[in-house]
């Protein structure tokens, strides 16, 4: 199947791949001693491109994005544009917890920053299998200083959990999930959040050397491929979303951009300034094997299932 993009309504950009944590699920593989970051020119080059263009919304993601140094100037540069543009940080709560970092909250605050943070359950035991021992504790902590500034309850301040399989099966039902982790982090935690968001585990990566290691890398993906729903088609974010790492350079999406697939038909990445949106649209995504994750069941994107 060929697909195409459609007009642009995301700019996704990866800000490098440094993180405090080493969750077994992560696309990225990333980690404390990942040197991938992005630097100040090339934020500054992406800004410029970005003001110039009418994409509604600026997605930021990692790694941690709070950890890279030009974070707090790329949003404040973005908010202030003349052209109001939504914002919106894959945050890692527990980045809230360390040492250096407790300016977070209200720099997100002050800012409107929409927030989508992961928490693979509502049982500590399921998210530090997950994430590492003591996530669960500082996530919990991290969501309440969230919740205390307004997010969950002022509709500027949306913040919207992520839930992950905890091994090689897709995700139950997104309206049922979520309705469970609400009543459960409200009676247990008396923490509020908008939306659940469910989205299929990647085999790539670290996920991918899990998969391979436990000789089940070929059963995930051949279920991936045997749930294929067509209806899923017309929504996949790769249409839409414009992909750009650390360094610049534009994918189709950030699980392209983690196997190093450039944009169909060149064979180095392009750089995101050097794009003309008009000829950009209706150009061909490339497309692999891993696709396979985005269309099983219900569909998988960063905004979660596709079809609820």
């Amino acid at each position: 199947m060929r697909l195409t993009r459609k007009d642009s309504q995301i700019l996704q950009l990866n800000l490098g791949k440094i993180c405090n944590l080493t969750c077994s699920h992560c696309h990225v593989n990333a980690g404390p001693h990942r040197k991938e970051v992005i630097q100040s020119d090339t934020v500054t080059k992406i800004l410029n491109w970005f003001s110039m263009t009418n994409i509604p919304t600026l997605d930021l993601t990692g790694g941690t994005p709070e950890m890279i140094p030009d974070f707090r100037r790329l949003i404040e540069e973005v908010r202030n544009l003349p052209t109001p543009r939504k914002v919106i940080d894959r945050l890692n709560a527990t980045i809230i917890e360390e040492p250096g970092y407790e300016w977070v909250p209200e720099f997100l605050a002050r800012n409107e920053v929409e927030i989508i943070a992961s928490m693979p359950c509502y049982e500590p035991e399921n998210v530090e299998k997950q994430r590492g021992n003591g996530v669960f504790e500082k996530s919990i902590s991290a969501f309440q200083k969230l919740n205390r500034l307004g997010y969950g309850s002022d509709p500027r301040l949306r913040i919207h959990f992520v839930y992950n399989p905890s091994g090689d099966f897709l995700p139950p039902d997104q309206e049922y999930l979520e309705a469970k982790y609400k009543i459960m982090m409200k009676e247990h935690f008396q923490i509020e959040f908008n939306q659940l968001y469910c989205i299929t585990n990647m085999p790539i990566s670290r996920f991918a050397s899990w998969l391979k290691r436990e000789d089940r890398l070929d059963d995930y993906n051949s279920l991936l491929k045997d749930a294929f729903n067509p209806k899923t088609i017309e929504g996949l974010m790769c249409r839409n979303t414009i992909n750009v790492n650390w360094l610049g350079e534009v994918f189709d999406c950030d699980f392209n951009q983690m196997l190093n697939l450039p944009t169909y038909g060149k064979k180095d990445s392009m750089k995101v300034w050097e794009i003309n949106l008009k000829e950009f649209s209706n150009e061909p995504i490339r497309t692999a094997t891993h696709c396979f994750g985005c269309t099983a069941g219900s569909g998988s994107s960063c905004g979660g299932s596709l079809l609820n």
